[in-house]
């Protein structure tokens, strides 16, 4: 990050790529935090959670005017590329530059939500600007389950006006986002022994762009699991397929990317096998080379495990997987552009005790059909005779057009880049939903810079949107 502006800025978010901070495991940047207050006599609190508020005073003239809430998370998605040797929880961050943007080789960059942590600090540090008392909420474990939302104590913030930093979009003011809940279900099989002479193979998925399960379901991304299940159905149907093991993707709210199984086939269909496989990869490329250039599906010839799935239950995973539902179920009336419902087959895991995990995320804008999309997709598992739980979810924000932030926003980005911003909702979750219940009166706005790959290895921040959405900040403040 040498030499970018405005220095403070970057090198905070410098020192914080090289902190370990995987969701619910925040210790050392909260003791950054800590060590960042102190050595300033800025006033510091943290709850029992581990969230962190770092309050400062107003500037001169500014003492009447509503205290300012700034927010942002502390954790990031820990994703990387199988080839990459990385430990989320000990090794930083190796960060580069190219051209306007700030990536990470072959992991997740953590922008998402280290800029927005990096912008505060950068306001808390500096006595150049002018703003109301500000109240800096670093939350933790964002990216798993809200957890710190959830916990927020109802008397732990004072200010009327708040502003999440943890969008993702150049000139745009989100003022609602959509409510999710988790949906899991666990099959159990017998392991049987592997019938004599059959072939095995490896066959995987990988390259593909995976992403952010809500910003980018309507793109139309390849989803791992459901690609390498789809090749895995059809050969079914006209063999007797034997799975050993299926395991693909990793994070409920992330795209997967890759998927592998191990399956074995009567040696005489290990022709007709590669046969099939070969059509079903030009099938692929047909449907997804436009948005998946570097999609890989492979297949090479496996020792024979000793033992698989039965069969029985190795038939109900595939039609399983087939027919849980993946990606949009439905638009906004209100905002046609806005998704509305949706649906991420997230994972599917080789647990211990003979256990396979299926991990799905719903969301929605519209709470009843967030529980609706939710219940269609346990009715699904159900009939797989799996047993299927669900998350504690958490609420949507709606959007309010008569924001009093809304309108200064609005007002300082027309006056500083000469054009109005972009409304929106978004389809993503936002801690913004959780702190309306506990703090009703609050009024929001959610603003960041433009990313782009975010929850997956393709993740980079745009170095000039971020000095613009800095400036963006810093005038906002000053209104």
């Amino acid at each position: 990050m040498i030499n970018l502006e405005p220095t403070a800025l970057w090198n905070f978010f410098h020192e914080i790529t090289q902190i370990p901070r995987p969701s619910k495991k925040e210790g050392q940047v909260i003791a950054y935090l800590k060590a960042f207050a102190t050595k300033r006599r800025l006033e510091i609190k943290n709850d029992a959670t581990g969230n962190v508020l770092i309050c400062k005073p107003a500037t001169i003239g500014y003492e009447n005017r509503k205290k300012v809430i700034l927010q942002a998370h502390m954790d990031m998605v820990c994703e990387k590329n199988s080839d990459i040797n990385f430990n989320f929880e000990t090794d930083a961050i190796q960060t580069y530059i190219d051209g306007d943007w700030v990536k990470a080789k072959g992991t997740t960059l953590g922008a998402d939500n280290g800029i927005g942590m990096s912008m505060m600090l950068a306001l808390l540090a500096s006595d150049q600007f002018s703003h109301p008392a500000l109240e800096c909420l670093f939350t933790v474990d964002e990216e798993t389950g809200l957890t710190g939302a959830f916990a927020l104590e109802q008397n732990f913030l004072s200010g009327e006006l708040l502003i999440n930093l943890d969008s993702e979009d150049d000139g745009v003011i989100f003022i609602g986002c959509a409510g999710g809940i988790d949906t899991t279900a666990t099959l159990t099989y017998q392991p049987e022994k592997t019938p004599e002479n059959y072939f095995a193979f490896t066959v995987s998925v990988k390259g593909l762009k995976g992403g952010h399960s809500g910003d980018d379901i309507d793109k139309n991304r390849g989803n791992a699991n459901k690609i390498l299940n789809r090749f895995l159905w059809t050969l079914n149907k006209k063999t007797d397929l034997r799975l050993h093991s299926f395991d693909g993707g990793n994070l409920r709210n992330a795209i997967p990317r890759e998927a592998v199984a191990v399956a074995s086939v009567p040696w005489t269909e290990k022709e007709n096998v590669r046969v099939l496989f070969n059509h079903f990869v030009m099938e692929m490329e047909n449907e997804k080379t436009s948005v998946e250039p570097n999609m890989r599906i492979e297949l090479e010839s496996e020792s024979l495990p000793e033992m698989v799935i039965d069969k029985k239950t190795s038939d109900v995973l595939l039609n399983t997987l087939y027919a849980c539902l993946h990606g949009i179920k439905a638009m906004s009336v209100d905002m046609p552009e806005l998704v509305e419902t949706s649906t991420n087959l997230a994972s599917v895991k080789m647990q211990e005790n003979n256990t396979i995990l299926i991990t799905t995320s719903q969301r929605s804008s519209v709470e009843s059909s967030k529980y609706d999309i939710a219940n269609q997709v346990e009715a699904v598992l159900r009939l797989a005779g799996a047993t299927v739980t669900h998350g504690d979810g958490y609420p949507g924000w709606k959007p309010n057009i008569k924001s009093d932030i809304l309108k200064t926003a609005q007002e300082s980005y027309k006056k500083s880049f000469g054009e109005e911003p972009n409304i929106r909702a978004i389809h993503a979750g936002l801690e913004c939903g959780l702190f309306l219940e506990k703090y009703p009166y609050l009024d929001m706005i959610s603003i960041g810079p433009q990313m782009t790959g975010v929850h997956s290895p393709d993740e980079q921040l745009s170095i000039s949107s971020t000095q613009k959405c800095w400036k963006w900040l810093v005038d906002i403040l000053a209104k």
